[in-house]
């Protein structure tokens, strides 16, 4: 390995496992003091075998395992003590072994590594799922209160009813006729009517249902409050009628009336 070489990332995974043996740890941690490169490789590769760690549900050890653990640990070292040289070896050396015995661990923790990368995806999906839901869930919540609010509102029996009207508009004029053909009898309530100059008068009229021309039903003149009315004026008994209507006339009256109509209502049957 040269002074400007990175280290490979498979050495570098087995740093992060510590893995690697005390000289080959050394010569790594040399490494990364001038290396920006990998050590945020090294950083990245930490992160990601902590998700993993916390990922993996802890189990106890099997009885006894402590003790066999470290029984054969002491019969490797012995192994290794009389087989080992002076020489150190260095990593680039020590790569072609480590490759043969570390490739099933390292393609098992690199595909640990990848579902729990899918994992956390699937439940940050899952989550603004849940959220969305939630928040559609409260949205039909408030608008099921809101409905059942009005509903209460528009059925009590103590609400106050209001019609409102627009400020300051005077009401319209308005008058209500009570009629007996058979004896030509009428009665007349007129009220709101506007005031009228000299010389002029309301006249009403009854419109006969046999088509005949309108007959003249008296001439009146409203109050201050514009109240006025025509109580059983001289009419011949036996006219049905088809409506009533009142004009503004001469204040002595018309034979036929003068347009425009102010007030017209059909008579009922």
């Amino acid at each position: 390995m040269t002074a400007d070489a990175h280290i490979p990332q498979e050495d570098l995974a087995l740093f992060a496992l510590q893995a690697l043996s005390e000289e080959e740890a050394v010569v790594v941690r040399a490494h990364l003091k001038t290396c920006a490169v990998c050590r945020n490789e090294v950083a990245e590769l930490s992160g990601d075998l902590a998700l993993v760690a916390l990922s993996a549900e802890p189990q106890p050890l099997p009885e006894g395992a402590k003790a066999r653990l470290l029984e054969k640990i002491a019969a490797v070292a012995e192994e290794e003590g009389r087989t080992a040289t002076k020489s150190v070896v260095s990593i680039a050396d020590a790569k072609p072994m480590r490759k043969i015995y570390m490739s099933i661990p390292w393609a098992a923790v690199a595909a640990m590594i990848v579902f729990a990368f899918a994992l956390i995806l699937k439940i940050g999906d899952l989550n603004r799922e849940l959220r969305q839901k939630t928040a559609q869930l409260a949205q039909q919540a408030e608008a099921s209160l809101r409905a059942r609010r009005v509903l209460d509102v528009l059925t009590a029996k103590s609400a106050q009813r209001v019609l409102l009207t627009a400020a300051k508009t005077k009401p319209a004029p308005s008058a209500r006729a009570v009629y007996l053909a058979s004896s030509g009898s009428l009665i007349l309530q007129a009220n709101n009517l506007d005031p009228l100059p000299a010389g002029k008068a309301y006249e009403l009229w009854v419109i006969p249902a046999n088509g005949k021309a309108p007959i003249p039903a008296g001439v009146f003149r409203p109050d201050a409050t514009g109240s006025a009315s025509v109580i059983l004026p001289l009419l011949p008994a036996g006219v049905p009628a088809k409506a009533f209507g009142v004009t503004v006339e001469r204040a002595e009256g018309a034979n036929t009336p003068t347009a425009p109509i102010l007030l017209v209502g059909a008579a009922g049957e």
